[in-house]
């Protein structure tokens, strides 16, 4: 392999002649190979917009040339078509300010900037971190990452699963079948209530997190080290955000106390307590899914989920809730990212956070998850969902709960006894009711209609 040599402040470092990053990256390739997790690419694009609109501002100030700012905001153009994913290859285990990931940044940007320049240099730190510190654009740029993810991703496949939620919510409106509490039997409701129940779940989850994804707006950028601004404009960071929003189309602001925004990450912390709750809910509709569909024939069997692969290496024709069972087991790993995130969040010691690359790549990786995980499960599992009405109307009749609807009538005493001597003695609500004489035929074919015991 060629190699040529970079310089940093701790001297000289060899670099592959191939690559596009600087010293400093060469550095820490070399002191953090620890794991196989890297920078997301999501928080590499949100610095390419970071430094493009930093570029923007400065040439405002007349702090850099026309020609820097506009050799800077190229070379960040190129990178946010993809032009040089492969230059982004650090790990998240690195120092907990995620500086290396912004020098990162800064290097590939020069190297690009400057084989479009003549007669000027483009410096990593004078000119493309210029008003700038590590301390507040990874910050900054985790708030961006966060934001855009969500949006892109996970709003949109929630979105998709409360439509077809609601198309099996109609389909089935009128479907009565026994409801279930305890694990027990209960009184009945329809099958379009039981899913509407689920249709409500999503969209409570999605106006939590939209909601709380409006405090990830703020943006740390303006407050340089510590959170005075040192080195930077008075009002850098409100020119920065107003950029970002006009050319991102995203309502950014810059936060009104930035040492709150480098040393706390609460905002996170709540909006990932959102994706918690969605992931609560998620994985409450696959259990649902999983057991409603357990059998055929030894199991509750109301619905007849798709068969998308063999269930069993040894057993033939088995079909396994496969997609129940990945989406519960990516719900137990949010519930472990929440955990992460918030104790990584309780450690801003001082001026600053330095746990940032673990709470972004454990928040990233859980919109990650989710999305994927509804769009699996909403394609190869909810729009193949099937009603077996025939053991619906089966269990439906068989149920002892049914006898609730007694209750106005005869009372509860006399209710439960008609139950439980039908229990007792393996027979029908109708034949005990009758043999304990506390209503005609007549009374109980009237009273006791499970669709009279539904509101539609």
């Amino acid at each position: 392999m060629e190699y040529r040599i970079e310089k940093d402040t701790l001297g000289e470092v060899k670099v592959p002649k191939d690559k596009r990053w600087g010293a400093q990256t060469q550095r820490s390739i070399q002191n953090f190979a620890i794991g196989n997790e890297t920078m997301p690419k999501e928080v590499i694009m949100a610095f390419a917009q970071l430094k493009k609109a930093a570029a923007i501002v400065n040439y405002q100030y007349g702090k850099l040339s026309s020609e820097k700012k506009d050799a800077i905001t190229a070379a960040c153009d190129e990178i946010l078509e993809g032009k040089h994913d492969d230059q982004f290859p650090l790990k998240v285990w690195q120092t907990g300010s995620g500086t290396q990931s912004n020098m990162n940044t800064n290097e590939v940007i020069a190297y690009i900037a400057n084989q479009s320049l003549k007669q000027q240099t483009v410096h990593p730190n004078d000119d493309v971190n210029m008003s700038q510190s590590s301390n507040d654009t990874f910050p900054t740029a985790m708030h961006i990452a966060a934001f855009q993810s969500v949006q892109e991703k996970l709003i949109p496949a929630i979105e998709e699963m409360i439509q077809t939620l609601q198309k099996k919510e109609d389909q089935f409106r009128t479907l009565v079948k026994i409801g279930r509490t305890h694990l027990q039997d209960a009184t009945p409701l329809t099958l379009g209530q039981e899913i509407s129940g689920w249709r409500a779940m999503l969209e409570k989850s999605k106006k939590m997190i939209k909601e709380s994804m409006d405090h990830t707006l703020d943006l740390a950028i303006g407050g340089t080290a510590v959170g005075t601004g040192i080195n930077a404009e008075p009002d850098f960071g409100d020119r920065v955000a107003d950029v970002l929003k006009t050319n991102m189309g995203i309502p950014f602001r810059s936060s009104a106390n930035k040492f709150h925004a480098l040393t706390s990450h609460d905002e996170l912390v709540y909006a990932h307590g959102a994706l918690k709750a969605l992931a609560a809910d998620f994985m409450k509709i696959a259990n649902d899914i999983r057991w409603l569909a357990s059998g055929p024939r030894s199991g509750i069997g109301e619905l007849t989920i798709p068969a998308n692969e063999p269930g069993s290496s040894i057993m033939p024709g088995k079909v396994n809730p496969t997609q129940s069972e990945a989406v519960t087991m990516v719900c137990s790993q949010v519930f472990g990212n929440d955990v992460t995130i918030g104790f990584a969040a309780s450690q801003g010691n001082f001026e600053l956070n330095v746990f940032k690359p673990v709470i972004i790549y454990n928040f990233l990786q859980t919109v990650q998850l989710l999305s994927d995980s509804m769009k699996s499960f909403h394609d190869k599992c909810l729009v193949g969902l099937v009603a077996n009405e025939e053991k619906i109307e089966r269990y439906l009749h068989d149920s002892l709960m049914l006898v609730t609807a007694l209750n106005p009538h005869i009372g509860y005493e006399k209710a439960a006894e008609i139950a439980k001597k039908a229990f007792n003695d393996n027979t029908t609500l109708k034949e005990s009711a009758l043999a304990l004489g506390y209503l005609t035929e007549e009374q109980f074919n009237e009273w006791v209609d499970p669709k009279k015991m539904v509101r539609f």
